[in-house]
């Protein structure tokens, strides 16, 4: 019989960086086991392109990275989700929409990389610190035993992994 796959929906504002890098990590870092979505509350329109750089180094199709609405996902038709996660502090605080099924949430809190200024460099290392730390919190999650914890036992272990702080260097 073949291991259910379970869907994560990341969420943040603009839905143009840190869900973006969120959706291909869990989806590349899990090998099949969960399968990656991300929305926004007010999308940007657009992916950043330094968050593109950054998904490219996990072998995730960037051709199919847009930026959406959450909306999208609270349709008849959508795909189920089973975890939904916020990724920054806008989003967290905001009143989503009704999920179908109940899924499993956090808030998993990251600084916004998009609002980094000054060069290219600059701005590249922002994304860089950024991606490494959403690394660091999806190696814990994707080496959950899904299948193995009930509901309020993977909700607790989900907030751990988001209460956990990431380096910050």
């Amino acid at each position: 019989m073949a291991e259910k796959t379970y869907n994560v929906l990341f969420l943040c504002t603009g839905n143009s960086a840190r869900s973006i890098m969120a959706e291909a990590l869990v989806t590349t870092m899990s090998k099949g086991r969960l399968k990656g979505y991300s929305a926004g509350s007010k999308p940007a329109g657009k992916v950043n392109p330094f968050a593109i750089e950054q998904v490219r180094k996990t072998g995730y199709p960037v051709e199919d990275l847009r930026s959406k609405s959450w909306d999208e996902f609270a349709t008849p038709g959508a795909p189920h989700m089973d975890f939904i996660i916020t990724v920054c502090d806008n989003a967290a605080g905001e009143q989503c929409p009704y999920w179908p099924g109940h899924p499993t949430s956090a808030h998993w809190g990251f600084e916004d990389p998009a609002a980094a200024e000054g060069t290219d460099e600059q701005k590249r290392a922002a994304f860089e610190k950024v991606f490494r730390q959403i690394v660091a919190r999806m190696n814990s999650f994707v080496s959950l035993p899904v299948h193995m914890l009930d509901k309020h036992a993977i909700q607790q272990e989900m907030k751990r992994i988001g209460d956990t702080p990431v380096e910050t260097a």
